[in-house]
């Protein structure tokens, strides 16, 4: 039987704590907005009229039909697990400080995503965990920044650290 609680068997991971040192910055991927898929998210979890409805969506500030910002994170966050986090040693987060939807978000679009380290700690609590802050930036077709998320995450450590 085997006892070990890591749930990523070490040789898989490529991302250890000790790997996302401040300034080091990742390009994840991108995906392209699907226009059924953003009414489809619209009608469950954000039934706003510019999120459904072309007439609706044209008379708006955006002027025609938008992604809400949580369908924008919701893609954002599958970038981040499907091209970093599965690979990563990652135990999951505490928070986010800040979510900024910077720029409307249109079907058709192609959203590209960058993971930026901020800081990094060990937790003092914790030897073998430490603690990151990140910028999750989001970029449209045309390089326009649609997307910023500001959060911590947790990370298992390569060695934990002991006690000299």
């Amino acid at each position: 039987m085997n006892n070990d609680t890591n749930p990523h068997p070490q040789a898989d991971i490529q991302y250890f704590w000790e790997d996302l040192t401040p300034g080091k910055t990742l390009e994840l991927g991108q995906i392209t907005v699907d226009r059924d898929e953003v009414i489809a998210f619209a009608r469950q979890y954000d039934p706003q009229p510019f999120h459904l409805d072309d007439a609706a969506a044209a008379k708006s500030i955006f002027g025609k039909l938008s992604a809400s910002g949580w369908h924008t994170c919701a893609m954002a966050m599958g970038i981040m697990v499907r091209n970093f986090l599965n690979r990563a040693s990652s135990l999951g987060s505490p928070g986010l400080e800040q979510i900024k939807w910077l720029k409307p978000v249109f079907p058709g679009d192609t959203l590209h995503m960058r993971l930026r380290i901020i800081e990094a700690r060990p937790m003092n609590s914790r030897p073998d965990v430490g603690l990151i802050r990140s910028h999750w930036e989001m970029f449209n077709q045309q390089g326009d920044q649609v997307l910023l998320i500001d959060g911590h995450a947790m990370f298992r450590r390569r060695t934990p650290a002991t006690d000299a």
